[in-house]
């Protein structure tokens, strides 16, 4: 008997993280009754591993690839971190779907000979700290300026064997990232960063999943999987990152929720450069109308 289900190509990087949040996708896809194949895209981001994100070009070094085989056809969708998005899709895409939200939270990792219990986030002084994100070299330097912030490049795993060999004293990396690989870190300590002091990047912890605009098969195959509660919240995060003219390489953090009365929280962190002298800022209001807006205004204004 011929198979009638649905089948889509999904388009993804080779990371084990990457094909962490395919393979997700496939569970959530074959649960709705939708047959998939996964087919690894490289990056720029993946190619290109000896420069900082700041020194590589344009805003889309995670996304590139995946959405020229998405417009050439050699897949049907592209599964995406969505901090990682650029805040326009190119002509023809769109971004139809998103994900459940992991935890949101930064975590600082250390060698264990290196934790000093008595310091701040348990870091040694002038400790030499991993990250190739300018939005938490900023934090992290806004909050202890005594300690060297350090590009490292790489996967997940690869940062934290790094860390292990002593090419560092401590690394930053996301929260969801570990618990979807769900990696053995007892040998490290680990301390989770609350995002409403360390603010994690717009849309932290987010899968996007995005096809072409007039593929009306796969969009509405996709929207049986959206999370409609997570985009009213990354929509703010991703106005404000939009209104800045930013990359996922821009100081900038912003996190939003909405707590059990129905009101919104929002916090921000700008810094023009890495150096730490950024400003943060929070806000509550009883809706997301001109929420963004408002976050950009105060992040904008000369007060610190």
């Amino acid at each position: 008997m011929e198979n009638t289900r649905p089948f889509i190509k999904i388009g993804s990087r080779g990371s084990k993280l990457a094909l962490w949040q395919a393979h997700y996708l496939q569970g959530l896809l074959n649960d709705k009754g939708i047959d998939s194949e996964v087919i690894i895209i490289k990056t720029q981001g993946d190619k290109i591993q000896h420069l900082g994100f700041d020194k590589l070009e344009g805003k889309g070094f995670f996304t590139k690839e995946l959405e020229d085989a998405l417009i050439a056809g050699d897949i049907d969708m592209a599964v995406h971190s969505m901090k990682d998005m650029p805040t326009e899709s190119p002509a023809g895409l769109c971004l139809t779907a998103l994900s459940y939200r992991d935890d949101p939270a930064d975590t600082l990792i250390i060698q264990k000979d290196k934790v000093d219990m008595t310091a701040d986030f348990r870091l040694k002084e002038g400790a030499i700290v991993g990250s190739s994100s300018a939005r938490r070299k900023s934090q992290m330097l806004s909050l202890r300026p005594d300690v060297t912030m350090k590009d490292i490049r790489g996967n997940v795993p690869t940062r934290i064997e790094k860390l292990r060999n002593g090419e560092f004293d401590a690394i930053l990396l996301a929260q969801a990232g570990l618990n979807r690989l769900a990696l053995k870190l007892d040998d490290l300590e680990v301390i989770r960063l609350h995002p409403r002091e360390f603010v994690p990047a717009p849309a932290q912890a987010v899968l996007a999943y995005q096809c072409k605009v007039d593929d009306i098969r796969v969009r509405k195959l996709l929207m049986q999987i959206h999370n409609q509660d997570v985009a009213e919240l990354t929509n703010v995060e991703r106005k404000v990152l939009n209104m800045m003219d930013g990359g996922c390489h821009l100081p900038l953090g912003v996190y939003c929720r909405r707590d059990e009365m129905g009101y919104y929280h929002a916090e921000a962190y700008y810094s023009a450069n890495e150096d730490g002298k950024g400003k943060k800022i929070s806000l509550s209001l009883s809706t997301t109308n001109d929420m963004a807006q408002r976050i950009y205004n105060q992040l904008m204004t000369d007060e610190v």
